[in-house]
């Protein structure tokens, strides 16, 4: 669309709009803010079966399908947790509690952790043996991460300020959690420009945000481009929060002329104002060898389908390429158990535009790729050349590249794995690190200075790194250290609903075996296999239960959810 065509009218009303409700909104109290919340919820459940069931339609698949399980998890289960989390947070500072229990901030070897969750009695319920670190950077003492946390509400406020969020296309969530961040977090009210993609979600974030639209503070618009550049450049907006790509980030910030090299070179962007984002890359899931059963492979197989395939693998932070030890025994058996997980998954498409060219392109460098569950899944089960496509940029569809790094012991195998994760692949976003819970009590020095090391926003250890999207109280951004003219994986966090300041990075843990086999790899809990594996028969049942809990938790609904759970 040429921007000189484009309607401008409704665009700028949305905007005149927004900032005269910025004032109100910087005026409404924090128990007005809370009661708003509260009354949130209940919109989210009673539309969450539609909402997941667009998103299913939307995919090609029926809303009754076990895929539909993801749509339930990214769109109603990732609101309600996220807006919990920011009540739990919000109700101790209304109470005249800091927002982070003192006991939570700890130092160790010079560096200040904040332990985020579990929060509360019910996180460790239904996600037991998860746990979550935030880590600050360096030099900040636990005094300031206390004291620097949630500024907005501790006479720190910003002043009234309209943000745009430009909306991304594959997660349902993602949108309207960027919403809350900017609502709750930084104090400004929000015009959101849908993703084409998936703009049908417009009329359920409608209903969910009701209040929020009635009052001026939240205004909705569709379009392209051209609508997303021009709110971009308004002088009505005060700062700007993108889900998506670098090119999206690099277009709206350079240009797309013939000057775009130069503008960036000179540092003279189109557009200077306050612009965070998330922006994806080249995860990596890295295996330690270790003393692995039988049980074991197949499981880890599981979860490590589940990082690539969840979604089509249309997940910024999809696991890309999976790093195998080559001197251990055990990477032919998982690699192995994971052609099983990926021939018994029913066939699906790679809906998300582009994402048939993406993968032609990896079949074009990979003539012999392995091809799994009718052709729709790929397969490169050993990458040498570290130029290779899937190595090189975000393939953003369902394939999997295979590194074989060497190493004959843990230390030597992780400290290549972390060299090659860091300075070879692009991006921070998030990576996934697998060990035995043998292997880090022998090795407990080299697994250390891996989860030191590895420079992402968000680190699984055991878990597959989406999941700190999900929880709400965990920071969601990049590793910190890209600029507007390097901008990677992005610049800032979201989510974060303890609102703490100064992030490195967010490291995340979970039982390596589902109960009750954690007994025998003393890595004992309550958790079966989570209901977001793509191999979890009872999925579907289990996550609707677990968001309507969530919503409004209660003893009685508990039996249900374990009953669910415990036959996935």
């Amino acid at each position: 669309m040429n921007p000189s065509t484009l309607d401008t009218s409704c665009l700028d009303q949305a905007v005149a709009e927004l900032r005269i409700g910025a004032v109100s909104w910087s005026a409404t109290p924090l128990t007005e803010r809370i009661a708003l919340l509260e009354r949130l919820l209940p919109r989210l459940t009673s539309g969450a079966a539609d909402l997941a069931a667009a998103g299913a339609r939307a995919k090609g698949y029926d809303p009754a399908s076990p895929w539909a399980a993801e749509d339930w998890i990214g769109g109603p289960w990732a609101l309600v947790q996220n807006a919990s989390a920011y009540l739990h947070v919000l109700r101790r500072i209304a109470a005249g509690k800091d927002p982070v229990d003192a006991k939570a901030v700890r130092t160790r070897d010079g560096r200040t952790h904040v332990d985020v969750f579990p929060a509360t009695g019910w996180d460790t319920l239904l996600l037991n043996g998860f746990t979550a670190q935030v880590w600050l950077r360096p030099g900040i003492t636990a005094e300031q991460a206390r004291s620097r946390a949630a500024g907005e509400y501790r006479g720190r406020p910003g002043r009234p300020a309209v943000a745009l969020v430009l909306g991304a296309g594959n997660v349902a969530a993602i949108t309207a959690l960027d919403i809350l961040h900017k609502l709750y977090a930084e104090g400004q009210v929000v015009v959101a420009k849908m993703n084409p993609v998936n703009a049908y979600l417009r009329p359920h974030f409608e209903h969910v945000f009701a209040e929020f639209v009635a009052r001026g503070w939240v205004r909705f618009i569709d379009g392209g481009a051209a609508e997303g550049g021009y709110l971009a450049a308004h002088e009505g907006v005060d700062a700007i929060h993108v889900t998506g790509s670098d090119r999206t980030h690099d277009a709206l910030v350079w240009g797309t002329d013939e000057q775009t090299g130069e503008r960036r070179r000179d540092d003279m962007p189109l557009i200077g104002k306050p612009f965070t984002s998330e922006l994806g890359g080249v995860s990596p899931c890295i295996v330690t060898p270790g003393p692995w059963s039988a049980a074991d492979f197949r499981y880890q197989a599981e979860h490590i389908v589940t990082s690539k395939m969840n979604n089509s693998g249309h997940n910024c932070i999809a696991s890309q390429i999976l790093v195998l030890p080559r001197e251990w025994d055990g990477t032919e058996r998982l690699l192995d158990e994971i052609r099983r997980v990926l021939r018994a998954l029913p066939p699906r498409t790679d809906y998300y535009p582009g994402a048939e060219q993406r993968l032609s392109a990896v079949l074009a460098a990979h003539p012999k790729a392995e091809t799994h569950g009718d052709g729709c899944r790929l397969l490169v089960p050993d990458i040498t050349d570290h130029d290779d496509v899937l190595i090189t940029g975000e393939v953003f569809g369902s394939a999997l590249g295979v590194v074989r790094l060497p190493g004959d012991t843990p230390a030597e195998f992780l400290g290549h794995a972390v060299e090659f994760a860091n300075d070879t692949l692009p991006g921070t976003l998030g990576a996934t690190l697998i060990v035995h819970p043998g292997t880090e009590k022998t090795d407990r020095a080299a697994v250390e200075k891996a989860v030191a090391g590895l420079r992402y926003g968000t680190l699984g250890v055991n878990c597959w790194s989406a999941v700190g999207f999900l929880l709400g109280f965990t920071p969601w951004g990049a590793f910190p250290g890209h600029t507007r003219q390097d901008i990677g994986s992005g610049i800032g966090f979201v989510h974060n609903a303890f609102m703490l300041e100064d992030i490195e990075k967010t490291v995340l843990r979970a039982p390596f075996t589902p109960a009750p086999r954690g007994l025998l790899t003393s890595d004992p809990s309550l958790s079966p296999r989570p209901p977001y594996f793509v191999t979890n028969r009872t999925a579907l049942a289990t996550v609707e239960l677990v968001t309507r809990f969530t919503a409004a938790p209660g003893l009685l609904k508990l039996p249900a959810i374990f009953a669910s759970a415990l036959r996935g």
